[in-house]
């Protein structure tokens, strides 16, 4: 879409104002909003979210104002391809917190401490694919056909068939290596308990660990797939890392309304197979016709994500909610997360019987 010159020279005082402001935004969320665990409702939800997305729209202003249009058109543009793409993410998210039995008010403690995990994974993946991109302008072929085939298939896959937690293999990694205790204790990820033999006690990790560590890799994967496409808009490190840390930060808050909403988005799933489609078409048009204005990429895809929304309101269909999908993965599996009294457990391997 772009080429490698183009990249914007951000001046490091940019990086301190943006990482100082992200520090302040964590701190304040979890030190003051969510200091005691509580169920968050739809309207603090909405409240928390509008926040942060005013927060990015002023960002984004910022960076129209003081680095000009085209980077300001590109920031916003990666800020809702990289929201829109998220929003299966929620979906994975949910099942997760119903198969591990986690309870809505600790909820929000899991999605928090996944943003820092999410900020440095994405941090790797952004910084190395702009520096390589920046020396062989010729992957950007393999990027456009990295979408396009994304875009084909994020139309024809299943999603309660990509999200098989008992075979996810982190979880079974760090299953066998770390024992967990299938009660909730709070907001806590690790405790003690006495051992199953009476011997002393061991440590132990919580649902809430297992659930944030597939969350973290769920999310490496959709990354993966995501972080091509924000940089086929810009290959500005800049651009591309603060638009998408603001659509992560919007996206954990809007969590608990998307989850309720997310289900009735029915026509959201094409559409976003239309923008990575889209996306990976203009590079290639860029490339070899011509550069087209990045007010272009933002109209297109405000009108595709826009529309779907509507339209899915407009002309709802009925479909699964996460709600039910998490409780029949727990009744195929037999687990047993997320009880609060105890369970007999095996004395050899310490989990659950």
């Amino acid at each position: 879409m772009l080429s490698p010159a183009d990249s914007v020279s951000v001046p490091p005082l940019f990086w301190v104002v943006f990482l100082s402001l992200v520090a302040l935004i964590l701190i304040v969320d979890l030190g003051v909003l969510h200091r005691r665990a509580h169920v968050v409702g739809m309207r603090e939800s909405l409240l928390l979210a509008s926040g942060y997305a005013g927060l990015a729209v002023l960002f984004g202003i910022g960076v129209w104002l003081i680095l000009g249009i085209d980077a300001g058109a590109k920031f916003f543009t990666a800020y809702i391809v990289e929201q829109s793409l998220s929003f299966d993410n929620v979906f994975v998210m949910s099942v997760v917190f119903v198969y591990f039995g986690i309870p809505r008010e600790h909820r929000h403690r899991v999605l928090f401490w996944g943003i820092l995990g999410a900020m440095v994974f994405r941090a790797i993946l952004i910084g190395t694919g702009a520096a390589v991109l920046h020396e062989f302008e010729w992957l950007l072929v393999f990027f456009a056909a990295l979408l396009i085939f994304t875009g084909v298939k994020l139309l024809l896959h299943d999603e309660e068939e990509s999200v098989d937690i008992a075979n996810n293999r982190a979880f079974r990694w760090l299953s066998r290596r770390l024992p967990m205790t299938p009660r909730i204790h709070g907001p806590r990820f690790l405790v003690r308990e006495p051992r199953a033999d009476g011997r002393g006690t061991m440590l132990m990790a919580t649902p809430l660990l297992f659930a944030l560590i597939v969350i973290e890799v769920s999310d490496l994967i959709f990354a993966v797939d995501s972080i091509p496409a924000v940089l086929a808009i810009s290959h500005d490190p800049f651009i591309v890392y603060t638009s998408n840390v603001f659509a992560i930060l919007n996206l954990r808050a809007l969590y608990f309304v998307i989850d309720a909403l997310v289900a009735r988005c029915s026509y959201l799933k094409p559409a976003l197979s239309a923008v990575l489609i889209f996306i990976g078409g203009k590079i290639l048009w860029d490339m070899f016709i011509g550069e087209t204005e990045a007010l272009v990429s933002l109209g297109v895809t405000v009108f595709l994500i826009g529309g779907a929304i509507i339209l899915s309101f407009v002309f709802p269909k009925e479909a699964t909610c996460t709600e039910e999908i998490g409780e029949r993965m727990r009744t195929r599996d037999g687990t047993s997360y997320g009880h609060r009294d105890p369970i007999e457990l095996d004395p050899d391997t310490q989990h659950p019987r």
